[in-house]
């Protein structure tokens, strides 16, 4: 009897002992020279799963030698929100953009998507570590030290429109949190240390809304590192193809000047000028003007 009594109290125990909150160890992204700790050797080898996430990550950063890689700070995102945060930047990227020739957009083959990650960041400043041809400390200087969830955006060719599109829409769908007022901050002091309103009864759960937070921390384009002020200017930059044409234009400006002038040179232009000229020559020449005796 008294060994049924111990297993039902210690199932009673069971029941009612509250679980330990899981939490979740939040690094920053660092690229400061690993650690080197007893009986380990370095360079150092990843295995299982993290040699996985390490060659994985690697991929996605040899990629950014030709498109840009955009890193994102993330904050109380839930799966469904994740989802249609995605969503977004899929719709942002496949908008066509407007054409001169007709004033609807001119619909264009599909592309290519971007990619979102969700990144490790221990293991991403692993990989980003051993990245060649990148300075790391203004890698260093761009993540300041901020800790948190993590995520790479990958796009497929460097588009500063197509860019501009997705910043946007990642302003439009995740907004920046608004700071909160010194009376938000005494109303929830007090609501915490106010009486229940049920003594003696517990205090019903309720869920808390979360409001997800996204923040550009900055990117990478061709080895080099931009904070988010440039890569909002890159951003407002035209296509690759009108960066070309105007680079032509202006080489060709000079040479097509210089053929104007002379074409309009050749002919009467021509004879004016000299004629011109003559004239000036003989004003400057003493004796030569009129009101001068003739010449014997």
């Amino acid at each position: 009897m008294l060994l049924a009594c111990q297993v039902r109290c210690s199932s009673w125990l069971t029941v009612v002992n509250p679980r330990t909150p899981f939490t979740t160890r939040n690094y920053a992204i660092s690229v400061k020279p690993a650690k080197v700790l007893p009986g380990k050797h370095l360079p150092r080898v990843f295995k299982d799963k993290k040699a996985f996430q390490y060659n994985w990550y690697s991929k996605i950063l040899s990629a950014s030698t030709t498109a840009p890689l955009i890193f994102l700070h993330h904050n109380d995102f839930t799966a469904q929100r994740l989802i249609k945060l995605r969503k977004d930047i899929m719709v942002a990227s496949n908008r066509p953009p407007p054409s001169l020739a007709s004033p609807a957009p001119v619909p264009q083959t599909p592309q290519p998507l971007p990619s979102l990650t969700v990144i490790r960041t221990s293991i991403f400043g692993a990989a980003l570590r051993d990245f060649p041809n990148v300075n790391l400390e203004e890698v260093d200087k761009m993540m300041d030290g901020t800790a948190g969830g993590f995520a790479v955006l990958s796009l497929p060719t460097f588009d500063p429109p197509q860019l501009n599109a997705i910043l946007r829409a990642l302003d439009r769908g995740v907004p920046p949190r608004k700071p909160k007022t010194p009376e938000e901050f005494k109303k929830e002091l007090e609501e915490k240390n106010a009486d229940p309103a049920t003594p003696g009864r517990r205090v019903k759960r309720m869920r808390q809304v979360q409001q997800p937070e996204l923040k550009l921390v900055g990117a990478l384009i061709d080895g080099r590192v931009f904070l988010p002020t440039s890569v909002r200017d890159v951003s407002k930059l035209p296509t690759l193809d009108t960066l070309r044409a105007q680079i032509v234009g202006l080489l060709s400006a000079p040479a097509t000047q210089l053929a104007g002038v002379l074409s309009e040179a050749s002919g009467g232009r021509l004879a004016r000028t000299l004629e011109g000229l003559r004239k000036g020559l003989e004003d400057e020449a003493p004796g030569t003007g009129e009101g001068a005796p003739p010449t014997p």
